[in-house]
């Protein structure tokens, strides 16, 4: 147990935080067609105070225990080196959609539908 309470705290959480970060850039992104400077500033921030408790205290804790499950998988499936290989994975598909929303630009992650308007 206290090995599921490690990866939670340091490597569940993190991810799930930096996910939270992805979502507000691409709603940051969606906002720039409200015309409302002070409307785009409330919606964003609406977001955040929303997206941050639902991160905090009901996927966090969902996607932690789907961790636990897939991680003690893994570590069953693979030993020591299986519980690596997935982490790392779970590291790897983060950095990507990093890489994507900031170099690539959000619309590289959004359906076709939801790209904005061309000016």
């Amino acid at each position: 147990m206290k090995n599921t309470n490690i990866v939670r705290n340091y490597y569940v959480l993190p991810c799930c935080l930096l996910l939270l970060n992805l979502c507000v850039e691409l709603v940051s992104h969606k906002a720039k067609v409200l015309g409302d400077p002070y409307l785009r500033t409330g919606v964003i921030m609406a977001m955040v105070l929303f997206g941050g408790s639902l991160v905090g205290f009901v996927v966090a804790p969902a996607i932690g225990k789907l961790v636990g499950v897939l991680h003690q998988g893994s570590r069953k499936g693979g030993g020591e080196l299986g519980e690596i290989f997935f982490l790392l994975l779970l590291g790897a598909v983060v950095f990507w959609l990093y890489y994507r929303i900031y170099i690539i630009g959000p619309e590289s992650v959004l359906p076709a539908e939801w790209h904005n308007p061309r000016f």
